[in-house]
């Protein structure tokens, strides 16, 4: 397809909100040109084999699915497909010599129960886990459909929470108080209330009684799409999907083209790219930039991004030849290792690592969790018999890692696979699978190296800080003060993970909805 001089839509970033929004605009009749700086569209929504002969389709950044609108899914036709894994969570817990685990069953609520009255000698806790899972619940059939409307105010949202007794409760509990409040209100076993607190951790520096409420924001975006799930086929089956609707509608989808300036106008903006070393004009009456506000700030003259806030998070992809043994007798591998598999994340010891990363200090035991998602889908793996292996780590700034990245993430592997062994019957190293060089298939990533492979200012995965599904704009929370100019992507406001909501939003605000 010949790329033509003016488009209705520019969309600068062809990340998974760009591909939603393209696809939406395109399905409407609008041109709709998408360019995206890399060799393949997706941004963090993408599966990658990544060690040299090793046939397996890693989910190389983003993994799990939960806050993609099934709205979404059906207007555009897409055939994502997602399985619940069997496990929810498993966190081991070392009582002198044996190690006890607790387990939450996505099958079996009994598996639950047994496991809480285990660890913690009666029903108690488990009958306020219900309690707090009620909650989200609750709250979660309130706000999630609200994602995809114009944004509402605060008090239209509370009033709505009104209507049912424990959607009220949970406003209390998770926007008006810090959530360490609702966490040791519900829990007292130290492990429960760590794991259930991982939530508001993930991506983010902060902790339970964060004055600001990052760690309530980011809770409830993990929390208000129900089960995390793992699609089938990996990340990039979703990318997938998306760029042939797109495609499909008439969109037009160019890769290698890096956008250097866009330039404001009374009608059209202009943007100046380069496509295969060569400078490339076009003209565009919308621009959707689906980049961070940050990235945006160096493109367009006159805008200002938000204050920023730096990522917290360290990335290991690892492929293995089989699944460890546990020191935890009591399950198997493959019910631990289904599900999220907690390390290092007690709520006392959580608190701590965080004063560590505050003062750009790394953990020398690193809170983190591991997944493995080859259990609930192995077509990721084909016929090899390999097991995929994923961690992601909390505490660990980017600002820890500005100086030495190359030192600083080679000792935070060897802490983190160090974690790793303590609760395994045999060293991870030994179950790792070599590539056809002979070296082991496992890669790291820090906040540092995650800026520089997707452009994610300061290696924030969520592009800045999580909003509230709320505000007092009255409008789509993709507005910038440039008429025309549009967010789309994860820096717009109740933007972050893998969802399109933003690239919805974005689509709407354009067609005048």
């Amino acid at each position: 397809m010949i790329m033509k001089s003016r488009y209705d839509v520019v969309i600068v970033g062809g990340g998974h909100n760009g591909l939603v929004a393209a696809a939406y605009l395109a399905q409407n009749g609008l041109s709709v040109i998408v360019l995206e700086r890399g060799e393949q569209v997706g941004g963090a929504a993408i599966s990658a084999q990544i060690f040299k002969g090793v046939n397996v389709k890693l989910s190389r950044y983003a993994y799990l699915l939960s806050l993609m609108p099934q709205k979404i899914i059906k207007d555009l036709n897409l055939p994502i497909v997602t399985k619940q894994r069997a496990t929810a969570y498993y966190t081991p817990i070392h009582n002198g010599r044996n190690v006890q685990g607790l387990v939450a069953s996505n099958t079996n609520p009994q598996v639950t129960r047994a496991s809480f009255a285990t660890i913690t000698g009666d029903d108690r806790e488990h009958q306020a886990y219900e309690q707090f899972i009620a909650l989200q619940a609750a709250f979660a059939k309130v706000i999630f459909p609200s994602l995809l409307e114009s944004m509402p105010s605060r008090e239209d949202l509370y009033n709505r929470c009104r209507h049912d007794e424990y959607a009220l409760k949970a406003w209390e509990w998770f926007v008006e108080q810090p959530l360490g409040l609702a966490i040791e209100h519900f829990f007292a076993h130290d492990a429960i209330r760590g794991t259930l607190f991982t939530d508001a951790k993930i991506g983010a520096l902060t902790y339970a009684h964060d004055p600001t409420l990052l760690q309530n924001r980011t809770f409830l975006y993990h929390i208000i799409g129900g089960n995390w799930r793992v699609p089938v086929g990996g990340m990039g089956s979703i990318t997938k999907a998306l760029a042939e609707c797109a495609q499909k509608h008439g969109a037009q989808i160019i890769t290698k083209a890096t956008v250097e300036h866009i330039m404001p106008n009374s009608k059209y903006f202009t943007v100046d790219f380069f496509h295969d070393e060569q400078p490339k004009t076009i003209e565009g009456h919308y621009i959707l930039a689906n980049v961070s506000p940050f990235v945006l700030e160096k493109l367009v003259d006159n805008y200002q991004a938000p204050p920023s806030s730096e990522g917290s998070v360290f990335k290991i992809n690892m492929v293995l030849k089989r699944l460890p043994r546990l020191r935890d007798s009591s399950i198997t591998p493959e019910e631990a290792f289904s599900g999220t598999f907690h390390i290092n994340e007690g709520y006392a010891h959580m608190e701590s690592t965080y004063r560590q990363a505050c003062a750009s200090e790394l953990p020398e035991q690193p809170p983190c969790e591991i997944y493995c998602h080859s259990l609930t889908d192995p077509s990721i793996v084909g016929e090899s018999g390999y097991h995929t292996l994923t961690l992601f780590g909390l505490d660990v700034p980017y600002s820890a890692f500005i100086e030495q990245n190359d030192l600083k993430r080679e000792i935070m592997l060897q802490r983190y696979l160090a974690a790793i062994n303590q609760h395994l019957a045999e060293p991870i190293q030994d179950c790792l699978a070599l590539d056809e060089d002979g070296q082991p298939c496992i890669e790291a990533q820090t906040p540092v190296d995650i800026e520089q492979n997707l452009n994610m200012s300061f290696g924030n995965i969520f592009h800045n800080e999580l909003s509230w599904p709320f505000g007092e704009t009255n409008t789509w929370g993709v507005e910038t003060h440039i008429e025309r100019l549009y967010i789309c992507g994860s820096g717009a406001l109740r933007g972050g993970a893998v969802s399109g909501i933003t690239g919805h939003n974005a689509a709407m605000k354009v067609l005048g909805h």
